[in-house]
């Protein structure tokens, strides 16, 4: 048997959203969480020199159409506010990605499952503990609905 090596190095997990929207549509999110009131394209220009009007005005159009941000009209422009907080945000598209797998079958979810149960036992045995109780109340709900 080869001896094992070790994997790659895994950098500490960003919180940026780049696994789910582009480079500048997480910059603009960022920067529209940052702000207490709606923003309109102008707003946020400042934030943004090296983009274009246009360029950031369509990135808040696909934001808004994505259904991440919610648009205002205000005279002939539209303000935009984030529809989430950022943790909102991020509980929403792992929920999402986590639902997506579970609607898979069986057989291809097991390395999916079994790679977050190594996961979480490597740091921290803890969550792992937590999980374990939580299967088990699952399981006594489902029973007694039966």
């Amino acid at each position: 048997m080869a001896p094992s090596r070790p994997g790659p190095t895994v950098p500490p997990a960003r919180h940026d959203l780049a696994s789910f929207f582009g480079a500048l549509e997480g910059r603009v999110l960022e920067a529209l969480w940052k702000r207490d009131a709606p923003a309109s394209v102008r707003d946020l220009q400042a934030d943004f020199p090296e983009a274009a009007y246009t360029t950031l005005m369509t990135t808040l159009d696909r934001l808004h159409r994505k259904g991440v941000l919610e648009r205002l009209k205000a005279g002939r422009a539209f303000l935009y506010r984030p529809r989430y907080t950022s943790e909102e945000l991020r509980a929403r598209l792992a929920s999402d990605t986590l639902r997506r797998l579970l609607g898979a079958d069986h057989v291809a979810i097991e390395p999916i499952v079994s790679f977050f149960v190594d996961a979480v036992s490597r740091h921290d045995r803890e969550v792992l503990d937590h999980l374990e109780q939580l299967v088990q109340a699952r399981r006594r709900h489902a029973s007694d609905k039966a």
